[in-house]
């Protein structure tokens, strides 16, 4: 076109190849891999008495309720950043605490899925997980796992 008033040209260029990639064989993979990730490691968090809201997924998040184990969503989203998981805090059904401090925290499969990770390693990270929030084990021990995870499975 030759003025545009809304979309911006990098937009539509952006677009394009992401429909193109969406096309590619190994796009199916990946998204089918994202979804076996969400899934594991909800499973692992559950095996560690975490609730998962609507009790599973099938896509590529999963919102956990952290307050039935007694810290909030912003609280395990700050810890959890400082060894170098990163999450949202996320308000949960019938939340009676305010947005910014809520119950939950939303967890996504993509980034770590595009870094090679598989089912195995969402076990691990649901171990990380657990450990930091209940603060079984000094955060300093964790962040070396997350690192250690991090190098083995670098970004591509």
């Amino acid at each position: 076109p030759g003025l545009q008033g809304g979309p911006h040209i990098n937009q539509i260029a952006a677009t394009a190849i992401a429909l193109y990639e969406a096309q590619q064989p190994g796009f199916k993979r990946y998204a089918l891999q994202v979804v076996k990730n969400a899934r594991a490691l909800s499973d692992a968090l559950k095996k560690h008495g975490w609730r998962i809201v609507s009790g599973g997924t099938d896509t590529h998040l999963l919102l956990v309720d952290v307050i039935s184990q007694g810290i909030t969503g912003k609280d395990a989203s700050d810890l959890l950043e400082k060894i170098g998981i990163i999450v949202n805090k996320n308000t949960i059904p019938y939340d009676e605490r305010p947005p910014m401090n809520p119950s939950g925290i939303r967890i996504g499969t993509p980034t770590i899925t595009s870094r090679g990770m598989k089912e195995n390693e969402m076990r691990k990270i649901a171990e990380l997980i657990h450990q930091t929030l209940l603060r079984e084990v000094p955060a300093s021990k964790v962040k070396k796992a997350v690192l250690k995870l991090c190098r083995e499975f670098p970004i591509r």
